[in-house]
């Protein structure tokens, strides 16, 4: 799950320059000037510049030093802050993050190139099978089985693929990157922490853009809605249950409201947009969703 923010790139670093005034002095005088200007420079702490972001690998390990005092502010712990100093830089992750070009598909060829009829029918077969547990999540959070199960499918293919890119990296990674560092900075801190707290490592794989499980949560919002479906005091969202109920619970909480529709013009279409903010995504979901409910 990734919500697209489409903006023109904007370097956000600023450095800053000291100057010397640039005043010409006579030559005789010159010496004994710098001479005092040094004294009195030998004085002041030394101040160190870093980027706030970049563009190229060449400054990602400066970086992450700067990072890693952040995250530590922020709560991190030793084995996250660790997790933190063995990532590296993610080229395809980046390269993904500059040529998303799916989501400009039209919703006919967007749905056809994510497979929306396979997506359908898998995903009536999976309702009737599954239908207590979809019934129970429905009770509990008001989300009908048709929408996750579409999310489900739409993500990872009802988990059948769920990345090869080590998260920690790829999040870490876009954090430092110029164009979506801001969005990306709280969930590079979520995985840091879902570290800690043993929920994932520095090895663990996922999407490109650093998503897991089986609905493809970003890191921050598997720390904030996750959920223990299966009651083993662990949120597991490579478990199917677990990544199911913490997608529901994160629709609720997002504004879901129960009994109400989800397609185009409905009350519950604009929560869409929190799971993802392409157009086409949302009405995708909203058609498959609709289908598979019946």
């Amino acid at each position: 799950m990734i919500s697209q923010l489409f903006r023109p790139f904007s370097p956000n670093s600023v450095r800053h320059h000291l100057s010397d005034g640039g005043g010409s002095k006579p030559a005789r005088r010159q010496s004994a000037t710098a001479l005092i200007v040094g004294a009195l420079l030998c004085g002041l702490p030394q101040i160190a510049t870093a980027a706030s972001c970049g563009n190229t690998s060449s400054g990602f390990e400066a970086w992450k030093s700067g990072f890693a005092k952040e995250a530590k502010r922020a709560g991190v712990r030793q084995a996250g802050l660790t997790a933190l100093a063995s990532t590296t830089y993610a080229r395809r992750t980046i390269a993904a993050d500059r040529n998303q070009k799916s989501f400009r598909y039209s919703l006919d060829k967007f749905m056809q190139v994510r497979g929306a009829n396979t997506i359908i029918a898998q995903g009536r077969k999976r309702k009737a099978r599954n239908s207590e547990f979809f019934a129970a999540l429905e009770r509990k959070y008001g989300v009908p089985a048709g929408i996750l199960i579409a999310i489900h499918g739409m993500e990872t293919a009802f988990g059948n693929y769920m990345g090869d890119s080590k998260v920690v990296s790829a999040i870490v990674t876009l954090t430092y990157d110029c164009r979506r560092s801001d969005f990306f900075k709280p969930h590079a801190l979520g995985a840091l922490k879902l570290v800690d707290r043993g929920a994932i490592t520095g090895a663990t794989k996922g999407a490109k853009h650093g998503e897991l499980g089986h609905t493809q949560f970003l890191p921050g919002n598997a720390l904030n809605y996750g959920v223990d479906w299966d009651g083993n005091g662990r949120v597991d969202l490579y478990k199917m249950g677990d990544a199911l109920a913490s997608t529901a619970y994160f629709l609720r909480k997002k504004g879901w409201k129960p009994g109400r529709g989800y397609q185009q013009g409905e009350p519950n279409y604009r929560v869409l947009k929190e799971w993802n903010a392409a157009t086409v995504y949302q009405q995708s979901l909203a058609i498959m969703g609709r289908k598979i409910d019946g």
